[in-house]
């Protein structure tokens, strides 16, 4: 399948309006037999209460039925089980749960998209897409802030971006690169199918498929031409100054040089994300003062300077030891605050549940993840805080296995020195290259 996903791509790039009109026919039994393998076990199952190791069972035979039924165009996607998780401010997110099945024709289609568009994505767009992540958008970031002039930033937040997206829309947008009915109407297909809630199938007539595999890349095609195209043709040649974008996913940040130019882009913003059904979170969305001459102007009006959040971190205005502008991070107050309470939660569960052996293994691996992360240049104090609250959380609840305690500190730093936890460090390195 991947060499002709490759072929795909190359008449993709070639031809920047050539429409695909034949991709469907590889969604077949043995290409969909590659796309189950890269689904994850033990996962929970859709409504019809198929876990991926029951399918397995009969694989080819359930694969070979599933093409046929497309072929016949019967197929149908299920709608998803909702269920909701808790978010950091308390609330309940809805979260969809696709059927094994329904997941394995997304994990295809999802190449297929993958391959043709990937080489219309513009260079500042880092959100599900292959060998981009996170960071190199937080290190793009932190080139356009540090290397150009720049002074003002707007912080927008689109409000409810997945679940808003308009469906006539998408499908124009898809209609731009590709021609094949087949594909198309798979696709139409997933983005109505709606979801069950206590056992009531509700439709869906926007936003894009709850928890599909698909989602993540059809928000990127709908962004690519509602946002993204439009900065970068319409936008940019008209500033008289630097104005600069960093996205990821429907999270982004616009970097201005002159103040009436931000306005004059948020203003714009809005309009034109209007004629696309979406708008932005008034209350998420600002235009602040940033850099140097920000950090001046703050002092002499005796208030600190602004900041902004982007991807778990609050940017703010620092200073290197000779006393020049940098941009510093740290991580986000509500995002250390929810990990805590979390890892907090989680020991309290599995304290008397599991052998402190395995328990403590899970932690270590908790602790390599929070570092892998948020392990970032100008972020170290915020990880080493983040390790010594997470010794105090532990050595409370090893305390708390039983009516007698375990440790006194002393004791339990002799412990840690033989089962040590992982130390900070600081793993992406946003600084090489500069020279302050």
């Amino acid at each position: 399948m991947q060499t002709k996903l490759s072929l795909i791509t190359e008449i993709a790039r070639r031809d920047s309006k050539c429409k695909i009109n034949n991709a469907a026919y590889l969604l077949n039994a043995e290409n969909l037999k590659e796309c189950f393998m890269m689904l994850k076990r033990g996962k929970a199952a859709g409504i019809d209460g198929v876990s991926v190791e029951d399918y397995e069972k009969n694989l080819d035979e359930n694969l070979g039925n599933l093409v046929e039924k497309m072929k016949r165009q019967a197929y149908k996607p299920q709608p998803v089980r909702r269920t909701y998780i808790p978010k950091a401010n308390g609330n309940m997110r809805p979260l969809g749960i696709p059927s094994v099945e329904d997941k394995i024709v997304q994990i295809g289609i999802a190449r297929i998209l993958e391959a043709i568009y990937e080489v219309d994505f513009l260079d500042f767009s880092y959100g599900f897409r292959p060998n981009r992540n996170c960071h190199q958008a937080l290190k793009r970031l932190n080139q356009v802030i540090m290397i150009k002039p720049i002074n003002h930033i707007i912080d927008a937040d689109i409000k409810g971006f997945f679940d808003n997206v308009n469906h006539d829309w998408m499908k124009k947008f898809l209609g731009h690169r590709i021609s094949d009915p087949n594909l198309l109407r798979l696709i139409a297909r997933f983005l109505r199918n709606g979801y069950m809630e206590e056992g009531k199938v509700y439709d869906s007539d926007k936003g894009t498929p709850q928890g599909g595999i698909i989602s993540p890349i059809l928000a990127n095609i709908y962004l690519h031409y509602v946002l993204d195209l439009w900065f970068e043709k319409s936008v940019k040649p008209g500033c008289r100054g630097v104005a600069e974008i960093v996205r990821y996913a429907d999270d982004f940040v616009i970097c201005v040089q002159h103040k009436d130019e931000a306005k004059k882009i948020l203003e714009a913003l809005k309009i034109r994300l209007g004629k696309f059904h979406l708008e932005l979170a008034e209350e998420k969305t600002r235009i602040i003062e940033f850099g140097w001459n920000a950090k001046v102007k703050a002092n002499v009006e005796g208030r600190k300077p602004e900041t902004f959040n982007f991807l778990g971190f609050t940017h703010f205005i620092d200073k290197t030891r000779k006393g020049k502008f940098k941009l510093g991070r740290k991580t986000e107050r509500k995002k250390m605050s929810a990990k805590l309470k979390e890892i907090n939660l989680w020991l309290k569960k599995v304290r008397n549940m599991f052998p402190v052996e395995e328990w403590w293994k899970m932690l270590i691996a908790k602790l390599r993840g929070h570092f892998q992360y948020y392990g970032v240049s100008g972020n170290y104090r915020s990880i080493c805080n983040f390790y010594h609250q997470i010794k105090c959380i532990a050595f409370k609840w090893l305390n708390r296995r039983s009516q007698k305690k375990s440790f006194n500190w002393k004791t339990y730093f002799e412990y840690l020195k033989r089962h040590e936890l992982p130390k900070p460090k600081i793993h992406h390195d946003f600084y090489t290259g500069f020279s302050y």
